[in-house]
């Protein structure tokens, strides 16, 4: 196959444009091949350290910014930003260059600032109370669109610095995981985040988990658990049944012996569902295991799944209970309900899905 070697590197990723963040150093160096050497650092710094428009790259010379500019497009157009808390949540939905649509989430906090990015258009992991779930999968993100999450949202939060990354938002990136590694690698190494700030999310994919561990970055890692006995996270999460919970348990465990880092796991309260006092118990004895800690999240309401959240009373007593048998537990703060801010929300399907109950 002909072409350049830019041309090549699109087609590796996808078919389309091969857009600004896609391009590592190497291939830089190769689109700028007829200018000073100098100009790979004066480019490559501008538009991740500084993440700014071509245009205002006044150090470098106009023909330069308007060529990169045709080269290299942006990936991600903006369809819709919503903002609530009181400026401090910021949600948009992207338009990609196909036309697929993926969520991204600044949040303020009063220690942190946190972007919440999506590694896929859509998800294939069938999770029926999760709106990304409810709409299916429509592709892998490539590692430039990934990273211009975290460029977009950037420009926003100035002046405050976004301290942390977590990919909590559309898809499941071990699904996509050379793609989301290269992008945990370029968001480290050219934006500034430290590893122990970057926090990957996955639903159990063994594998990844098992690759994460020999990754010579120290993130960290999150398991959405949402059931502990396989009949219950069977139904709540498709993916146990490829991935039952011993065999997660057993991945966890080599992980945080290879890594020496805290695991946690996610669980999304469900009024009636996954939170009664044998819930806990049964999460507590996995928690004990691995001294894992626990993310209580009430359950965002989404038009595809006929439940609601489990109320503030039921998760306080939900966490105490957890508390008592000695497991380290917070409540996430729900953040942008108003704006539909759960991934997946703005763009959900109006399939209704009828959840399991525990038998």
């Amino acid at each position: 196959m002909t072409g350049t070697p830019l041309e090549a590197a699109g087609r590796a990723r996808r078919d389309g444009p091969t857009l600004r963040y896609d391009v590592n150093r190497d291939e830089l160096a190769e689109v700028l091949a007829d200018e000073p050497r100098y100009r790979v650092d004066q480019v490559w710094d501008g538009i991740h350290e500084q993440g700014g428009e071509l245009e205002d790259l006044t150090n470098l010379p106009k023909t330069l910014r308007a060529r990169l500019g045709d080269l290299l497009p942006m990936g991600l157009t903006p369809e819709t930003e919503s903002v609530s808390d009181e400026g401090d949540t910021v949600k948009w939905l992207w338009r990609l260059h196909d036309g697929h649509t993926i969520e991204t989430v600044l949040m303020h906090y009063d220690d942190r600032t946190t972007v919440c990015v999506s590694s896929q258009a859509g998800c294939a992991m069938g999770c029926g109370f999760c709106a990304t779930g409810q709409s299916g999968f429509d592709r892998h993100l490539s590692v430039g669109e990934i990273v211009e999450q975290v460029i977009q949202a950037r420009r926003t939060s100035a002046p405050r610095r976004v301290s942390n990354i977590v990919f909590m938002g559309m898809g499941e990136p071990f699904a996509n995981y050379d793609r989301t590694w290269a992008a945990v690698e370029r968001i480290h190494d050219a934006l500034g985040i430290g590893a122990r700030h970057i926090t990957l999310s996955t639903v159990g994919v063994i594998p990844g988990i098992e690759r994460l561990a020999t990754e010579a970055l120290p993130v960290n890692l999150a398991v959405s658990l949402h059931a502990a006995n396989d009949d219950l996270r069977d139904e709540l999460v498709p993916i146990n049944r490829q991935y039952p919970l011993n065999h997660l348990v057993d991945a966890c465990r080599r992980y945080i012996d290879a890594k020496n880092r805290r695991l946690s796991f996610e669980w999304a309260l469900i009024d009636g569902v996954n939170d009664q006092a044998i819930d806990a118990e049964e999460l507590a004895v996995i928690c004990r295991q691995l001294r894992a800690h626990v993310n209580l999240i009430p359950l965002n309401p989404t038009p595809g799944y006929l439940t609601r959240g489990t109320s503030a009373a039921g998760v306080r007593s939900f966490r105490d209970h957890l508390e008592d048998l000695g497991v380290n537990v917070t409540i996430r703060r729900t953040r942008g309900t108003e704006i539909d801010a759960a991934c997946g929300q703005l763009r959900a399907s109006r399939q209704l899905v009828d959840p399991p109950r525990r038998r």
